[in-house]
């Protein structure tokens, strides 16, 4: 049977795509994919409780991305909320954008973390208190961590878990801590 190299890869990407996610988590992200304003491959693992999506109407785009169960985004009137191809959001994750949340491609966020660009409440003078989040590609951001509003994690950094972080995190650095301290680079730290 004649095939091009082009199909060859094609099927290629979907075997693989199939090895290691199960048709179910594939439908399920299909029937979760429509909650979102625009959405790649979705993949849901973990069973339940699904993703729940709660928009007020502003976007949510996510390309090819899996959500673990459990996890919660939130996005406000004409807020934005963008998640890079190859993003993993693990269990019981909270998404909130007032205003704008961008997680890059490739990032790991693990189980029970908080990325929020709101306090979701006013100030003393009644103004709102809302702040961009920007997360950079190949993040990795670990359990129980918190991202608070107006940060900027720059790709490759690693947030540990248990972290706040309330200030920026240049690009491939670690940073620990409550409130986050930048402790290191990331390849000292794997090569020590």
């Amino acid at each position: 049977m004649y095939k091009r190299a082009g199909d060859r890869t094609f099927l290629q990407k979907i075997g693989n795509r199939l090895r290691k996610h199960s048709i179910a988590e594939h439908l399920l992200g299909l029937w979760i994919g429509r909650r979102l304003t625009r959405s790649g491959i979705t993949v849901a693992s973990g069973g339940f409780p699904l993703l729940k999506v709660i928009n007020h109407g502003g976007t949510i785009e996510a390309e090819n991305c899996q959500f673990f169960s459990g996890t919660r985004l939130e996005v406000g009137p004409n807020a934005r909320l963008r998640i890079g191809k190859g993003t993993y959001i693990n269990r019981n994750t909270l998404v909130i954008a007032n205003n704008s949340v961008e997680i890059g491609e490739g990032c790991k966020i693990s189980w029970d973390v908080i990325i929020m660009d709101t306090d979701q409440h006013t100030d003393m003078a009644g103004m709102n208190t809302d702040a961009p989040v920007v997360i950079g590609d190949n993040v990795w951001i670990g359990c129980r961590s918190i991202i608070l509003k107006g940060v900027k994690i720059g790709a490759g950094a690693v947030v540990a878990a248990g972290a706040v972080v309330t200030k920026d995190i240049p690009a491939g650095m670690i940073a620990a801590g409550v409130p986050a301290k930048v402790l290191r680079p990331v390849e000292k730290a794997v090569a020590g």
